[in-house]
């Protein structure tokens, strides 16, 4: 890689023994580069075979394994929690307890007691093993595969609180099943994420916390309040402290539907230059590439997707861009569903580096060298503080603070920019109408005229013919 760097090393505590395996970046550095990305950057987990290192996780005194970025929380948010921790519960399902449990540390606190267990016939059984009487309950679920099983989980576990007078009910939902299923494209179709939406309503949740949407319309399908956070500026750091130069980059959207999405991403990595793969599916998890619109002869190839499913999409776009004369791919993406044959695809070379987040748990044999686990704990768990302690949700701008100063300027002269033409156009729609009101006025002035000219007129030839008579 001639234009990548590695990332400068941290340093690694003392441990002694690994438990459960946690996903995390490291504290923020600061990164200042001529010519290139200019951002704050998180460094990613570092990866041993496609597995994270021992070095990047101390243990507590209980025995657990704790990522090292979370050993000191935050002191201002370690003071607030304290003062009303009996206020703030976070239980966490089955699906993905590693990232609920950094959720938790991020805020000092520890996960709520909950038993959950399968009967034999499969039913769920959820019961809280502490009281949530007046208390404000976050519920950390993604609804990953086994997608129907976790979301049956999140049900019976939001009617328990409701049904425990918990105050109010926020269910965690960093991926988002069924979030694919959001319109009619074909006749008889299901809306399957409204459903979805409902049920979840219905059971009992006051507000959902929501990690990358597949569609922006999907926060309509609720009728109660949803926050919905990006986890792109945890990769966008990481990309950052790679130190791609600006005048190779370019990033590509694996389909039409993904251009917005790209095109941000694109805008806060130095206003790198769009590739888009236009494809043409043939039915549900089969896609065939057609064409590459845009260059990237000689380049390093970002494609930015929100989910890698099967990887059927991002792996043929892949082999095009090759075909195209990209120098080396790299695959960005949030949830990582990693689905059979996506890891035989992902590993199979076509990628210099998979990077995804921990929104949803990866498999110990789904673990590859090209992959790099990012967590989005810090995110969640700031978003999470804040809607407790009733403050606006988190910019992600600020949060991370991954926007570098250019980037920001620019941004305040389109701003400016724009501010001006809409003024500009104002006053142009405010002249015009002031000349239609003016040639309004001159009409009416005319007629009144003519009318009085008319009346003046009869009463001359009027009086003209009354001397006639008296003469006569």
């Amino acid at each position: 890689m001639s234009t990548l760097l590695h990332s400068a090393p941290t340093s690694s505590p003392s441990f002694s023994r690994i438990t459960t395996p946690r996903f995390a970046f490291a504290p923020i550095t600061g990164i200042s580069l001529r010519n290139g990305v200019r951002s704050k950057a998180i460094e990613a987990v570092k990866l041993e075979n496609g597995r994270p290192s021992a070095s990047e996780f101390v243990v507590s005194g209980s025995g657990n394994a704790i990522p090292s970025y979370v050993v000191a929380p935050n002191a201002r948010v370690q003071d607030l929690v304290n003062r009303n921790d009996t206020r703030l519960r976070i239980f966490s399902g089955t699906a993905n307890p590693a990232l609920a449990q950094e959720i938790a540390c991020y805020l000092g606190l520890e996960l709520g007691k909950i038993k959950i267990k399968r009967f034999a016939d499969g039913e769920i059984y959820v019961q809280l093993q502490e009281s949530v009487r007046g208390c404000d309950v976050f519920l950390v679920q993604p609804t990953c595969p086994p997608a129907n099983e976790n979301l049956m989980e999140l049900l019976i576990m939001i009617d328990a609180c409701r049904r425990a007078s918990a105050k109010n009910i926020t269910a965690v939902i960093p991926y988002f099943g069924y979030a694919r299923a959001d319109r009619k494209t074909q006749g008889r179709e299901s809306i399957a994420a409204k459903l979805v939406a409902n049920l979840i309503t219905e059971a009992g949740a006051n507000r959902v916390l929501a990690c990358d949407l597949h569609s922006g319309q999907s926060m309509g399908y609720f009728d109660i309040p949803v926050d919905h956070v990006y986890g792109q500026p945890v990769i966008l750091d990481y990309l950052a402290s790679k130190t791609i130069c600006s005048d190779d980059l370019v990033v590509v959207s694996p389909d039409v539907g993904g251009v917005a999405r790209a095109r941000a991403f694109a805008k806060k990595l130095s206003d790198a230059p769009l590739a888009i793969v236009d494809k043409r599916r043939h039915g549900h998890n089969v896609a065939e590439v057609m064409n590459l619109i845009g260059d990237v002869r000689g380049k390093v190839a970002v494609m930015v997707d929100d989910m890698i499913d099967t990887a059927g999409t991002i792996a043929k776009g892949a082999a095009l861009l090759h075909q195209e004369g990209a120098r080396e791919v790299y695959a960005c993406t949030t949830h990582a569903v990693f689905s059979p044959p996506a890891i035989e695809r992902l590993s199979s070379g076509l990628f210099q580096e998979v990077i995804i987040t921990n929104t949803i748990p990866v498999a110990e044999q789904n673990y590859f060298p090209q992959l790099t686990v990012l967590s989005v704990a810090n995110l969640l768990g700031e978003t999470v503080w804040r809607v407790h302690d009733d403050c606006s949700k988190p910019n992600s701008c600020k949060l991370f603070k991954w926007v570098d100063e250019d980037v920001k300027e620019d941004e305040d002269v389109e701003e400016e920019e724009k501010c001006r033409d809409e003024t500009q156009k104002q006053l142009e729609e405010a002249r015009k109408e002031n000349h239609k009101l003016h040639k309004k006025l001159d009409v009416k002035r005319r007629k009144r005229s003519i009318l009085l000219c008319v009346v003046g007129l009869c009463l001359v030839i009027t009086l003209f013919s009354c001397v006639v008579r008296v003469w006569n």
